[in-house]
């Protein structure tokens, strides 16, 4: 069995590669990377990688991670500019002994040494963004990140029984220049065991970084839960925590799968898509739908829907 899950419909002309190569009996970490770098090199999807939206300065700072669930070998880069695969710099982390997190200026010149490319992630869609966003905030108000923080993250398992986790944003819109995120932090943003499956976050990393809740689904699934009973436990309960504690909690998306290819999806927004393939599913995008009681749903992503997302995305953008 192999399969790969993904956050959002960005993914899924990565994990249609990636699907291919598992079909071949490649292995999870080369998948997941070919998948993870797919949507970085996109530039009309502006939460990762090229064309990602700038922090409150006008750069592009990058947040990306891989996990092995072999080893448990970790390798994560935070803010880190002007590179154009951050997942991978991140994969190569995970093969060192020591040193495998690295941030700014130091996973640059990291990157520099070890021969990966130099780009400017800056695009002119982007700046158009960033201006726009500018001019909409008055003078009288304090300008705020946006909302948006849509991360890509996946879990991936090869027909080996190899699992991995790997994630990839360029994190807030306006963020603080050095803001990182949940996504390049285990247990937060990702966490993978071979032995029992993986888990990859999306939302308000301010909030998932409270509860470890990629970590807590696998510890759910090693305890015997499905992917969809650990996804709904882990982040119903925590979202009901913060609600209590703190009033309010962010998005969080949680996505999983196990070491047999079963997959779980479990939200506290609405909009929320996600990408799957498996040895016995092609590439398919759903949509996480509430009935009238709030219970949650998939439903298969329409014609329709996928047409409207691309052009959307790619539509002409106007400087205001």
């Amino acid at each position: 069995m192999y399969g790969i899950i993904a956050t959002w419909r960005m993914a899924l002309e990565g994990i249609s590669e990636a699907a291919d190569m598992l079909k071949k009996s490649a292995d999870a970490g080369d998948s997941i990377e070919t998948a993870i770098r797919a949507v970085e090199d996109f530039e009309f999807y502006k939460s990762v990688g090229y064309g990602g939206l700038p922090n409150e300065e006008m750069e592009v700072e990058l947040d990306a991670a891989f996990m092995d669930g072999d080893t448990l070998d970790v390798g994560c880069v935070g803010a880190i500019k002007d590179y154009a695969n951050p997942v991978s710099i991140a994969r190569m982390l995970s093969k060192e002994p020591v040193n495998n997190f690295l941030v700014g200026a130091g996973a640059e010149k990291y990157a520099h040494r070890h021969g990966f490319e130099r780009k400017n992630m800056l695009t002119e869609r982007a700046k158009i963004h960033y201006h726009n966003r500018v001019k909409e905030t008055t003078e009288n108000t304090e300008l705020k990140p946006y909302s948006g923080h849509d991360t890509v993250g996946m879990v991936c398992l090869d027909d080996k029984g190899h699992m991995t986790a790997a994630t990839s944003t360029s994190g807030l819109f306006m963020k603080h220049a050095g803001r990182v995120g949940d996504s390049p932090v285990s247990g937060s943003g990702f966490y993978v065991d071979s032995e029992v499956g993986g888990a990859s976050a999306t939302g308000l990393g301010e909030d998932v970084m409270k509860g470890c809740v990629s970590y807590e689904i696998v510890r759910l699934m090693k305890e015997g839960k499905t992917p969809q009973e650990a996804c709904d436990i882990a982040v119903n309960t925590f979202d009901k925590e913060l609600k209590k504690r703190r009033g309010k909690a962010g998005d969080m998306s949680l996505i999983a799968m196990n070491n047999k290819g079963e997959w779980g999806v479990t939200t506290n927004i609405e909009g929320f898509s996600f990408a799957v393939a498996t040895e016995n599913e092609e590439p398919t995008v759903y949509l996480v739908k509430f009935d009238e009681n709030h219970k949650q749903y998939f439903e298969v992503a329409s014609k329709e829907w996928m047409d409207n997302y691309m052009a959307t995305r790619t539509a002409p953008l106007v400087r205001k």
